[in-house]
């Protein structure tokens, strides 16, 4: 329970920086988000990637009165459903939109967003744990709200941001830094180290009582250090001596709630066989991959790999990898329909264009499609083998012109 006092104390402050002249820099999501007047607006995503940004952003739009509270703010960490009837205590009768951002810390939130909807107020929120997000939202607010995710800056964010040309030299330092602004700004590893280990004790580890973090952090570093590579629970449970098969599957869950990590499903028209077969895991970002690991000195071609999944997780696809006798790195699916087949590859030539067309083709013929892509870093070529077409695109081509 909090006092009154820290609630107005707390109002007055996050106000005056919101308020203050601060220039923020426009992102695409923006044109997607509108403060609607029949639904919640949420937004999820992970810490750090600019949901306060894309809030206060979205409050320069408006012309009414407003209120926002940022329940980060250690002033009202106590802060309970009950608090909520001070807040209205200090707000006046004519304020029409709420702002709440990192909502997830207050238990019950949603039955006072609830009573706000009912009265007739736009509510925005943000949260950055997709579950306890979503949980909430299915239980009080079904059909009430409007989900939005927001990821670290994407490519094209980047370049407008960073005032640089769209070009392979810009591509790269894009794979070494990532999206999330603060890094951008100051390119010190620490910022994405302290974001990692935030999520892991904080956001995991103290809300669902995790005793044994070293494990959890663990395993953690072991995935950002094998992106791109196919996991099991089993084997992860066998790894780090876990107790239990469940325990691990917990320990993924969560930290994909935290969108620190995904999971990439095998394809198959089977739920069951998706259900026990290996998954590929892929990182929020690539700065915050190479901040936390030691094994990416090298191997840039996982990296890039997780930049295309990255991608294509954005545009909302549903996506498998395919394997039967080989991989293919990538099955897009649109409507329920295999829209796409993508395999991913710096470089194609001799010693390799064996094995990464194999799999394409295999896929090909799998789903019956005439064509499939390999992106590349700077190739461009176009393969035929019997009835099938590969083609051979560079990335920044591949960005602009086939989506």
């Amino acid at each position: 329970m909090i006092l009154k006092s820290e609630i107005k104390k707390a109002l007055e402050v996050q106000r005056k920086i919101l308020l203050g002249n601060e220039s923020y820099s426009g992102r695409s999501e923006l044109a997607n988000v509108q403060l609607s007047e029949s639904h919640v607006l949420v937004v999820s995503g992970i810490r750090r990637c600019g949901k306060s940004t894309l809030l206060k952003m979205l409050i320069q739009q408006i012309d009414s009165k407003f209120v926002f509270l940022n329940f980060e703010d250690s002033r009202i960490f106590q802060f309970e459903l009950q608090d909520f009837s001070k807040l209205d205590e200090l707000v006046a009768e004519d304020v029409l939109y709420y702002f709440f951002d990192e909502i997830q810390n207050v238990e019950n939130w949603e039955v006072y967003v609830r009573q706000l909807h009912e009265r007739g107020k736009k509510v925005f929120i943000t949260g950055s744990n997709a579950s306890l997000l979503s949980k909430e939202l299915g239980t009080r607010l079904t059909g009430r709200h409007i989900n939005q995710e927001l990821f670290p800056f994407s490519y094209s964010e980047f370049i407008a941001y960073s005032k640089l040309k769209n070009n392979l030299t810009s591509f790269e330092k894009y794979l070494k830094i990532g999206g999330f602004p603060e890094y951008i700004e100051s390119e010190n590893q620490e910022v994405l180290q302290n974001l990692m280990k935030d999520i892991v004790y904080r956001d995991i580890a103290v809300r669902y009582g995790i005793r044994n973090t070293k494990t959890l952090m663990d395993i953690t570093l072991y995935l950002l250090s094998n992106v791109g590579k196919e996991i099991t629970f089993n084997s992860l449970r066998k790894t780090f001596s876990v107790g239990s098969t469940n325990s691990v599957a917990d320990y993924l869950k969560w930290l994909e709630d935290c969108y620190l990590l995904f999971f990439l499903d095998r394809f198959s028209w089977s739920s069951k066989s998706i259900a026990i077969n290996p998954r590929k895991v892929y990182g929020i970002d690539t700065g915050l991959i190479q901040a936390n690991s030691l094994s990416f000195s090298e191997d840039k071609g996982r990296l890039f790999e997780n930049f295309i999944y990255l991608f294509l997780r954005q545009k909302q696809f549903t996506l498998f990898y395919f394997r039967e006798n080989s991989e293919c790195d990538f099955v897009v699916f649109e409507k329920k329909k295999c829209k796409m087949l993508i395999q991913v590859c710096e470089e194609i030539h001799l010693d390799n264009q064996d094995r990464e067309t194999r799999g394409l083709l295999e896929a090909m013929n799998y789903f019956d499609l005439d064509e499939g892509f390999i992106v590349t870093k700077n190739q461009q070529d176009e393969l035929r083998i019997d009835d099938k077409v590969i083609h051979l695109v560079p990335v920044i081509d591949w960005m602009e012109n086939h989506f």
